[in-house]
């Protein structure tokens, strides 16, 4: 598959984040009354963004209650953000490999919480282009997002691909006319993935060599 430009999820892709995540929802739910959720659960509730992932955890909210909800959660999650996690194995060496080639970054993770973890993981210097779930209107599963990065990357998208673990990342793919490689390590199952039809599914990071070769 030949390429010149690679757009990459950071959460469950780039990086092991889930524990830090979990332990975020959990000093929410506690806040608000609620009993803690495994690490298990919570991972799978992770990928369309901070709402999302709190209306998951929490169930039905008013207003008033997300407002606090998250008013609990983004400032302890920047503050804990990056004490448990790490990257997955290869991960800097891949990416060395492809330094030659347009790479971005297209989460829905906020901006402040995806900086401070790149900048945390020494990943902030690989990437020219950068955006988080709060740099646009929309976000993932919207193409809008990989349309902005490969604007900016001067890449058309059939020339691109996205890497990713989630059903985000192959909807935001398909929708924006990109080819999609998913990886089976991160929050999803290898069946789940496999059922969205990727272009390729990878098992290690690393083999991102083999199939962009």
């Amino acid at each position: 598959m030949a390429v010149k430009g690679i757009l990459f999820d950071l959460d469950g892709t780039l990086i092991d984040s889930r524990r830090d995540i979990a332990n975020c929802v959990n000093f929410t739910l506690a806040e608000l009354g609620h009993a803690p959720l495994s690490v298990e659960r919570v991972e799978r509730m992770v990928g369309d963004g901070v709402r999302q992932l709190l209306s998951r955890a929490i169930g039905p909210m008013d207003e008033p209650t997300q407002k606090r909800a998250l008013e609990i959660f983004l400032p302890y999650y920047r503050d804990h953000c990056t004490d448990t996690t790490r990257l997955y194995p290869g991960v800097i060496e891949t990416l060395r490999f492809f330094a030659g080639m347009g790479l971005a970054l297209v989460t829905n993770k906020p901006m402040v919480h995806t900086e401070k973890t790149l900048a945390t993981l020494g990943l902030n210097t690989y990437f020219p282009v950068v955006l988080g779930g709060d740099s646009l209107a929309r976000r993932k599963p919207d193409p809008e997002p990989l349309w902005e990065a490969l604007r900016r990357l001067d890449v058309f998208p059939g020339d691109a691909v996205m890497v990713g673990d989630s059903p985000m990342d192959i909807q935001a793919a398909r929708s924006a006319g990109v080819r999609v490689v998913a990886v089976s390590y991160g929050f999803r199952t290898e069946e789940e993935l496999q059922s969205l039809s990727p272009d390729f599914l990878i098992s290690d990071f690393t083999q991102l060599r083999e199939v962009l070769k």
